[in-house]
């Protein structure tokens, strides 16, 4: 069982409201710790999913007093070992607000609402090493393609950042946090106009020195040219498990390459195709990608808001619950038009 240390700064006149907060739950460990004349350090060690519940607590109690501060660490291992604790029920069945809370987040099981926004805020920055490694993934990727090596490919999508900015998108929809979700669009919009600028690049290159052999004839070109359902459910599950993984705090890194898998090869080979001249064939490639960057996005709102990832208070529940519609109808709506104009039989013999 994953467990998370808090230490919780206040003043010292608020020690008796903040030692208060605490005492209300029986099981949970706390202990004092006097820093200086001016404040007290109380530290809590608390399972993961129940960590998010005294961070709201907290926040709402003593968010604007000058030298609160509540400061969140992972904890590898503590002894004694933590166990399952069950938690009594009230004879008369009701149960207060906070109660329910506790129970949809042990449900969940999954790590606070704030961890999730520090470390997806991060990966969605636009920084030279997102640029890099976006870079290199498309040059190793078109590589990959134009030598018909799939292992090459592979390598390519384990460099792929693309993880971030779409996990990033998702969760400013379900938090209604404006400033990530542009953040992220930004720097997924400049990672897919470098991996085209590269590649394009390179198709001209290719079509230059090497016109006796078309890019169409090369196979795993010509696969991303050919979409089909198998990729559709590809790009959804990969939204899903890349959400789900970041949501219980366990390694996103696996994860990162099924999201590459669905949006960098298809991308890589539109640049290729545009490039060459093959321009038809460019635009079935590029309705692969977008399908599967929208199918991604929709699968991640989805397993946020099945996670319990909300805002705390109540008017930004609202608000986000409007622009959680809003991006589900968008997403559902996109995704299915991209879905019918790519596998329609009459789309394909026009663009053939």
């Amino acid at each position: 069982m994953a467990q998370r240390f808090l230490k919780i700064l206040l003043p010292w006149v608020e020690k008796e409201r903040g030692l208060g907060l605490l005492n209300q739950y029986e099981e949970l460990r706390f202990w004092q710790e006097e820093i200086s004349k001016e404040n007290f350090v109380v530290n809590v060690l608390v399972e993961a999913e129940r960590s998010e519940m005294i961070m709201d607590i907290f926040e709402r109690t003593f968010t604007g007093i000058k030298g609160f501060h509540l400061i969140v660490f992972s904890v590898a291992a503590s002894l004694p070992r933590p166990l399952g604790i069950e938690r009594e029920k009230k004879d008369n069945g009701e149960k207060t607000e906070e109660e329910i809370k506790e129970e949809k987040l042990a449900k969940a099981a999954r790590v606070s609402r704030e961890e999730l926004f520090a470390s997806i805020s991060d990966s969605a920055h636009l920084s030279r090493t997102f640029m890099v490694m976006t870079a290199l993934a498309a040059v190793v990727a078109a590589v990959g393609l134009l030598t018909d090596n799939v292992a090459v490919i592979i390598g390519a999508m384990v460099i792929a950042p693309f993880l971030g900015p779409n996990v990033a998108l998702a969760l400013s929809t379900c938090l209604a946090e404006k400033e990530l979700g542009n953040r992220a669009l930004k720097t997924l919009a400049a990672g897919i106009c470098l991996v085209l600028v590269l590649t394009i690049c390179f198709g001209f290159c290719w079509q230059q020195f090497n016109p006796q052999t078309p890019l169409l004839t090369l196979g795993e070109i010509t696969a991303r040219t050919r979409p089909t359902l198998f990729d559709v459910v590809l790009a959804f599950a990969s939204g899903c498990a890349g959400v789900w993984a970041i949501t219980t705090g366990t390694s996103s890194t696996l994860i990162g390459v099924m999201v590459a898998v669905a949006l960098l090869p298809p991308l890589t080979v539109v640049g290729l195709l545009v490039g060459a001249g093959e321009l038809q064939a460019g635009l079935r490639a590029f309705l692969l990608f977008a399908t599967n960057i929208i199918g991604i996005n929709l699968a991640g709102v989805l397993t946020f808001r099945a996670r319990g990832v909300t805002p705390r208070t109540w008017w930004g529940e609202g608000k986000a619950k409007a622009a959680r519609r809003r991006a589900v109808a968008l997403w559902s709506l996109l995704l299915a038009l991209l879905v019918v104009v790519t596998f329609s039989s009459a789309a394909q013999k026009i663009m053939q």
